[in-house]
């Protein structure tokens, strides 16, 4: 099958070996607020709480701080209110870039993310000025660094669980699924104990961009460096090809 998002491993491959686990876990503690105050703390009625504990797992999380966040959020512990909002733009060369935040202060977000875009030679657009060159899906990548896993064997199981495509790399496997199944796929394969690098729905360019002016490299990294550092961002999808 096609192996047409390879930058998603380039991103958790980056995510695992030098981001700082205080700062992902405080990004997954404000996710898992949002989702436990729209849909109740039991996993097993709010799929969206399913799926952000998965996702906390994948990250190493400890199990404490993941029931604390819990019962924050449910009101035991007290809980703080975060606003889900989205900014859309353009880097260096036009390359499309999308920011997903969770924030308790949207002024500050807003001016720290203009902020960033404005420094490294970027520009904020409207809503719904690059989201549709994105498509979502479904990411699950299964490592494989030691090689340990039969790759015939990895892809049949995705694909009778649901996967809609199968891309292996250097060291590890790539899984798309439609979001719809993704929460059903994710469950058929830790079922039969596949071990996740990382599961989420994510977007994914449909087309890259490369860059080939050595300043517009610098300042695309500086950008994602800077946007991935603040506390208020989730998650930041760009179609840069930075292979």
């Amino acid at each position: 099958m096609s192996g047409h998002s390879k930058w998603s491993n380039i991103k958790h491959k980056k995510e695992k070996s030098d981001a700082k686990k205080a700062k992902i876990f405080t990004k997954l503690g404000r996710e898992i607020t949002v989702v436990v105050k729209a849909g109740g703390p039991d996993p097993e009625v709010n799929g969206k709480l399913k799926d952000v504990i998965a996702k906390a797992r994948s990250n190493n999380m400890p199990n404490d701080n993941i029931e604390r966040c819990i019962k924050k959020a449910s009101g035991e512990l007290g809980a703080d209110n975060y606003e889900e909002i989205t900014y859309e733009g353009y880097g260096p060369s036009g390359v499309a870039v999308i920011v997903e935040t969770l924030t308790d202060n949207r002024n500050r977000t807003a001016g720290d993310v203009r902020h960033y875009f404005d420094k490294f030679g970027g520009n904020l657009g409207q809503t719904g000025c690059v989201s549709f060159m994105f498509d979502e899906k479904g990411v699950i990548i299964i490592a494989n660094e030691e090689g340990e896993l039969d790759e015939d064997t990895v892809m049949m199981d995705a694909l009778d669980a649901g996967a809609e495509d199968f891309n292996p790399q250097e060291d590890c496997f790539e899984i798309l699924c439609d979001p719809a199944s993704f929460a059903a796929v994710r469950d058929a394969l830790e079922e039969k104990g596949y071990m996740f690098a990382s599961a989420e729905v994510e977007k994914i360019p449909q087309t890259t961009v490369t860059l080939t002016d050595e300043k517009d490299i610098q300042m695309m990294g500086k950008l994602i460096d800077m946007l991935e550092d603040n506390d208020d961002v989730q998650n930041v999808y760009h179609n840069w090809d930075e292979a």
